[in-house]
């Protein structure tokens, strides 16, 4: 953490007091956290124990001093529930505030004004961020599903499955004997082509399964 001290002493911050902080948040930053800008109290008169405020990816973290500088206190507020950021530039230095959903107005003054704005500008771009990572269910496009298109087996030889005799009419006695008949008389070439004919039929939704297997089963008995 130490090394790092030095990127945050653009904008005239105490260097003690960046120390005395960065040396604290060791303990304090969750897995992936990282510090994004530190803002340190500038005001008139010379403050031993400054307020600071820290901005990190996840959170904004209050960092005010107590018993004389050996210890300090930390409130912080994650991004999600914060509404607002908004800096106040006065004459001896700036007031740089933000609201939370509830309402709540937090702010720390005499930051300096570079400090303050570079403040402001890191926290608008964390809520930014965070707007961008919760996009309506609304505007999410549905993917393009693609139906295939599937081709039926053209059925050609009509003569032969028109001259068969649906099950449903084969309990008439002389149809039926007519029926066996013209099956005894056929091979068994043209008993296995009657058959496919047959699963044609089906397959193009001409015929039920149960009148097929009706079929298949009597054909087969000749085969």
């Amino acid at each position: 953490m130490k090394d790092q001290i030095k990127k945050f002493l653009n904008e005239d911050q105490d260097p003690k007091a960046i120390e005395k902080i960065t040396s604290k948040l060791q303990d304090l930053l969750m897995k992936n956290e990282e510090v994004g800008y530190i803002g340190v109290q500038k005001k008139p008169a010379i403050t031993v124990f400054p307020d600071s405020i820290v901005l990190t990816n996840k959170r904004i973290i209050l960092c005010k001093p107590k018993n004389l500088g050996l210890s300090m206190d930390f409130v912080d507020y994650d991004w999600e529930d914060v509404a607002g950021a908004f800096v106040k530039e006065n004459l001896l230095g700036s007031e740089f505030s933000f609201s939370t959903k509830t309402d709540l107005t937090i702010s720390i003054d005499y930051i300096p004004k570079t400090q303050a704005r570079k403040l402001y500008t890191f926290a608008k771009e964390q809520m930014d961020n965070l707007k961008s990572l919760s996009v309506p269910n609304a505007s999410i496009v549905p993917p393009v599903i693609e139906v295939e298109e599937v081709e039926t087996e053209e059925v050609t030889n009509y003569a032969e499955i028109v001259s068969v005799t649906p099950p449903e009419y084969q309990s008439m006695p002389t149809e039926n004997a007519t029926q066996e008949s013209s099956l005894k008389d056929l091979s068994a070439n043209e008993l296995f082509e009657k058959l496919q004919n047959f699963k044609k039929l089906l397959d193009n939704g001409l015929i039920l399964q149960g009148e097929y297997d009706a079929l298949k089963k009597e054909i087969m008995g000749y085969m």
